[in-house]
């Protein structure tokens, strides 16, 4: 069990992870499509983006890197973004999976920084 000053430990050798700025770019071009995007009535806000940013920080540093890759952000996409999203229409079931679709699509369009 971790007390609280190895959490905070943790979470600055988290914080140190490295975010190339190709990568940056894309995270937040991927939050930018859906603000845009047709379907969606409310995309990501910054909040969601800076989640998203710290997630990706904490996948590396699961992975034991000190920097990030773009898959990091392809994996974290869905599973952080998708309920930060609301979609037109009226509100169904199959809201989340509707989410999840447009996510999808996003993610296939914005080009992956090399």
């Amino acid at each position: 069990m971790l007390n609280v000053d190895q959490l905070k430990e943790l979470r600055a050798a988290v914080r140190q992870v490295r975010v190339d700025e190709a990568i940056n770019e894309y995270l937040l071009e991927i939050v930018a499509q859906t603000r845009r995007h047709a379907d969606l009535a409310l995309g990501v806000s910054t909040r969601g983006a800076i989640t998203l940013f710290r997630a990706v920080q904490g996948m590396a540093f699961i992975e034991g890197r000190d920097y990030a890759v773009p898959d990091d952000v392809k994996r974290l996409v869905v599973p952080v973004l998708a309920h930060r999203t609301v979609c037109r229409g009226p509100m169904r079931f199959a809201q989340r999976a509707r989410t999840r679709g447009i996510l999808e699509q996003i993610l296939q369009k914005v080009p992956v920084p090399r």
